[in-house]
């Protein structure tokens, strides 16, 4: 009786296509040869409040960003006093004339009390020049924040000891009162006492100031990032290959640090528009008559008892522009992460 030969002693033939097939096997279908990104964007177009919220922040940039043009075709500018060339247009009082704060065609958000300036072409530049200031303060926290987390994560010993203290120091500060106590100092060294403060330096110093104490944050982020991924393999073995420093964090951790990156910075961007408008509105920001959220809200709030409008669009806009950014940034980071969704 003769026993049949084992099936297994038969030699399989291994081919470029059954090799292809067992290392995709396991990947999810429809998602073969995608980068993270586009995966990442994929998943953020699903995200209907994501998506909605990036077009109303692109929305205010944009009429930010065009507002001399729009100022232009509407024939008016937010320096102009038009009280002053018509007086109809104000009451005995000091107040709009007309009606809903004087809104007409003429003027489609009303008139300023007391001065009669065109609240349209102000709400236009004060969306320009805050934007500016929080996306500039923005822009230099992250670059400040990343510089100095990355450095004392990786290089970690004497310099992580003392970045780490520097950080804890600057996260205790109250930053507010700081801000109201410092700025008028910082003033006080470029400007003699007598003389009107120019509007460009109150500018350079509000995003020098906001970025000094806003880096800290996001550079203990990935200052504790760092430090996991300086132990790992690939860059064990960036440096047995003779990389240098420089190389390895541009080459091995920057690309594993953007996700931490940016979402930190869509959820900074907010905040500083709330901290710039907030410092205008207690007078040690950018002042009247230089257009700016804080200086409309804090001008607002002296007429609001008899006229709410001058208040009522300066408000709206900027809870409408800090609530979509905030929800933009969950849906970044959602889209990025997706393990941080709850």
């Amino acid at each position: 009786m003769t026993l049949p030969t084992p099936s297994a002693a038969v030699p399989l033939e291994v081919t470029d296509e059954s090799v292809a097939k067992s290392t995709t096997s396991g990947v999810p279908k429809g998602s073969e040869g995608r980068s993270p990104g586009r995966l990442a964007w994929k998943r953020f177009k699903r995200d209907r409040t994501g998506v909605i919220s990036a077009c109303i922040v692109i929305f205010f940039f944009v009429i930010g960003i065009a507002a001399p043009l729009i100022s232009k075709l509407y024939g008016k500018d937010p320096y102009t006093t038009y009280a002053s060339q018509d007086p109809s247009l104000l009451d005995a009082f000091a107040y709009p004339a007309g009606p809903n704060g004087g809104m007409s065609s003429q003027f489609w958000f009303g008139i300023e009390p007391q001065l009669g300036r065109d609240v349209f072409t102000f709400l236009l530049y004060a969306i320009r020049n805050s934007l500016g200031i929080a996306a500039a303060a923005t822009v230099l926290t992250t670059v400040v924040g990343v510089v100095i987390g990355v450095t004392a994560g990786y290089l970690g010993g004497k310099t992580d000891y003392f970045v780490g203290r520097i950080i804890d120091i600057l996260l205790s500060f109250p930053s507010t009162l700081f801000f109201i106590a410092f700025m008028p100092v910082v003033y006080g060294i470029f400007v003699k006492p007598d003389d009107n403060i120019p509007t460009s330096l109150v500018v350079f110093s509000l995003i020098v100031v906001l970025s000094a104490f806003g880096w800290a944050s996001i550079a203990r982020l990935l200052r504790g990032q760092v430090l996991g991924l300086r132990e790992r393999e690939f860059v064990e073995a960036a440096k047995v290959t003779g990389a240098s420093p420089m190389r390895i964090v541009f080459k091995e951790l920057l690309p594993n640090l953007w996700t931490p990156i940016i979402i930190q910075s869509t959820l900074m961007l907010p905040a500083y528009v709330t901290a710039e408008a907030g410092l205008a509105f207690l007078g040690v920001g950018v002042t009247d008559p230089t257009p700016d959220w804080g200086v409309m809200i804090g001008r607002g709030a002296t007429f609001y008892t008899e006229d709410i409008t001058f208040m009522l669009f300066p408000g709206l806009a900027m809870v409408i522009f800090v609530l979509a950014f905030n929800l933009l940034g969950d849906s970044v980071r959602d889209a990025l992460d997706p393990k941080s969704k709850r």
